[in-house]
C-alpha cells in the first residue's frame, strides 16, 4: 500500500516504514506521534483511489524521530571582468518521519 500525501506544498509519496524528510516542525519532539491529513493518492494492489482534491477518510500516521540538516546549498553570483563576486550559502533543516500507517 503506497499514498502520496501533501506536507506544506511538496508532494511525497509514501510507503509503511518509510522515512522521509519534512519541512521542519519546530514544536515537534522526537517520539511524538504526527498526521498527514492531505492525502491525494491511496494505491493499494492495482486499485488507485484519487482524490479531487484529496481522498476523503484517508489519513497517514507516523513517528517522528527528530530534525536534521539538509546539503549545503552554493548560490554564487558573478560578473566577468567587473570584480563582482558573492558567494551565499543556505542548509535547509528538516524534521525526520517514519511512516508507521496508511489508513484508506
Amino acid at each position: 500500500m503506497y499514498a502520496v500525501i501533501n506536507d506544506l506544498d511538496r508532494q511525497t509519496t509514501v510507503r509503511e516504514g518509510d522515512i522521509i524528510l519534512c519541512d521542519l516542525k519546530s514544536d515537534a519532539q522526537p517520539g511524538a506521534s504526527i498526521t498527514f491529513d492531505q492525502v491525494l493518492l491511496v494505491g493499494n494492489e492495482g486499485s488507485v483511489q484519487v482524490g479531487k482534491p484529496t481522498v476523503s477518510g484517508a489519513s497517514v500516521t507516523g513517528e517522528i524521530l527528530g530534525e536534521v540538516k539538509g546539503e549545503k546549498l552554493i548560490a554564487f553570483r558573478f560578473k566577468r571582468r567587473k570584480n563582482v563576486r558573492v558567494k551565499r550559502g543556505h542548509r535547509q533543516r528538516y524534521t525526520r518521519v517514519r511512516i508507521s500507517s496508511i489508513n484508506a
